[in-house]
């Protein structure tokens, strides 16, 4: 950049309060002209079309569809349903769009020059789907070259919705990214301010890590919300495809992974209507996704969702030791909201699992629940008794199944016995 742009971008961006330029710019037509972008008219067939402020330029484009268009096993007119039904639920969930509109979610994915998070890596494609005009549309702010991401971020930052942005593993990644950046431009850019955000990787990670080879979205894509991708260019080759362009100028390969990332935006859509459909009503699930929700509301202390999502998964499940397990994590949500008799009866018979560790905890849940709950010790030493022969035979080796604990407690009960037995006696 010679010395008289870098003056005439300074005179610019001087007293004008927020460091945004408020100079008159000739008409766009002329621009193009003046800056001679490459293969503009590949461009504008593609739907681009180019933004201009002091001498720079960004490429955006914008596509929408019908809410009646399905990708994958959904149309996206179901998130305004959707969001009606987070509005209406008592649900309180990280997911939950309550108190907002199927109009103010904001679906959001880049395209970066690396898969790191370190200063080396930079974002050359933001882009966005969003419902507006009975339509959902979606929105691609292209980085033509580094140096202008000036324009760039602030053309993307006029247009999000902050409080509302859904992503994929977008809080670790690519917010990150945008954070950092608008940080090196922050004095020529508008205020960046808090957000919301619904992270639907962290989401798919606890529903599906047991159950997926891998989380990628692509994955999810395929094996979860029936949608496959066709002629699609691994987001890997991004980095390189981009750096070809910087050089050659030619969009071609440019557009595929703007496609790419098109179809990530509107995966997101469908995605979120799947999470929370799930989360909103459990019999739309299968029985492998009722444990891992249930044990998601747990993990939020949402007791009888919790119960609910176990009980459906029992009668779902065969009644094997994979039955046995949901069982006992069933009794332990039954202790936590104090409905010991219950808890015990399950206890009863995942003392039966194969299963080690889950078998030596049942008993040492029995045996304090007859300590402490039916003073019964010599049954409480019974299940003591058990669970510690069980921790020494397969070598258990759990905070919660320390052979000393349980040796500490086998003792205790042997005295608390002989004092009832000498009490019965007299």
């Amino acid at each position: 950049m010679s010395i008289k742009h870098k003056l005439n971008r300074m005179k610019a961006h001087l007293n004008t309060g927020n460091g945004i330029s408020k100079q008159k710019e000739a008409p766009a037509e002329a621009q193009v002209e003046q800056i001679n972008i490459p293969h503009y008219e590949k461009w504008q067939e593609y739907g681009a079309k180019a933004i201009f402020m002091d001498g720079e330029y960004c490429l955006v484009r914008e596509v929408s569809y019908p809410l009646t268009h399905r990708h994958g096993k959904y149309s996206f007119d179901m998130l305004s349903d959707i969001v009606r039904i987070w509005n209406e639920s008592d649900l309180t969930h990280p997911l939950s769009a309550k108190g907002f509109r199927a109009e103010d979610m904001f679906f959001f994915d880049t395209e970066t020059t690396g898969l790191g998070t370190g200063a080396g890596t930079s974002i050359f494609l933001l882009g966005f789907a969003y419902m507006e005009d009975n339509e959902i549309k979606v929105r691609q702010h292209f980085l033509p070259r580094p140096g202008y991401e000036v324009l760039f971020y602030k053309s993307f930052l006029d247009k999000v919705n902050y409080e509302t942005l859904v992503t994929y593993n977008g809080k670790s990644f690519d917010w990150p990214q945008v954070v950092s950046q608008h940080t090196l431009h922050r004095g020529q850019l508008p205020k960046l301010p808090s957000f919301g955000h619904f992270d639907l990787y962290h989401a798919a990670r606890r529903l599906w890590k047991n159950k997926l080879e891998r989380v990628k979205l692509s994955v999810v894509e395929e094996e979860v919300l029936g949608f496959k991708r066709t002629d699609d260019v691994p987001g890997y080759l991004a980095p390189m495809i981009y750096f070809d362009f910087v050089d050659r100028e030619d969009p071609e390969a440019i557009f595929k992974i703007m496609k790419h990332n098109e179809l990530d935006v509107l995966s997101l859509i469908t995605l979120y209507i799947h999470l929370s459909a799930l989360l909103l009503n459990q019999e739309f699930a299968k029985h492998e996704d009722s444990f891992e929700l249930a044990r998601w509301f747990s993990a939020l202390k949402d007791r009888s969702r919790a119960i609910r999502s176990f009980e459906k998964g029992v009668l779902e499940t065969k009644q094997d030791d994979d039955g046995l397990m949901v069982k006992f994590h069933l009794a332990n949500e039954h202790k936590k909201n104090r409905n010991m008799g219950e808890a015990a009866n399950l206890w009863q018979e995942t003392a039966h699992i194969r299963h080690a560790d889950l078998k030596a905890q049942s008993h040492l849940e029995l045996a304090k629940y007859y300590e402490h709950t039916l003073k019964d010790y010599e049954m409480a030493l019974h299940h003591a008794d058990a669970a510690l022969d069980t921790v020494v035979k397969h070598n258990i080796q759990k905070a919660s199944l320390k052979t000393t604990d349980l040796q500490k407690r086998i003792s205790r009960l042997k005295q608390k016995w002989l004092k009832a037995e000498n009490r019965t006696g007299k």
